[in-house]
């Protein structure tokens, strides 16, 4: 079964993917600098791209996949 999402939140500086077979899966907001760094207005503002497969925010030039959110760790942070 291909993991595809239905819809898109943003829920105490964590970005949530809600799949379509109802699983969640989330990452903390500041993993991603561009959307991080953007209004609620402009984070609101994407599209579900073909198949489910990820998400665009034309606005801040940002794709991130379904699979990029199971499989992403931040980069390591030097003391």
């Amino acid at each position: 079964m291909e993991t595809r999402v239905a819809k898109v939140e943003f829920k105490e500086n964590k970005l949530f993917f809600l799949l379509e077979d109802g699983r969640e899966v989330g990452c903390p907001l500041e993993w991603f600098p561009k959307l991080w760094k953007a209004t609620d207005e402009q984070r609101n503002k994407y599209r579900i791209l073909p198949y489910g497969i990820g998400v665009h925010w034309e606005d801040l030039d940002e794709d991130i996949s379904t699979e990029g959110m199971f499989k992403y760790s931040p980069p390591l942070k030097t003391l």
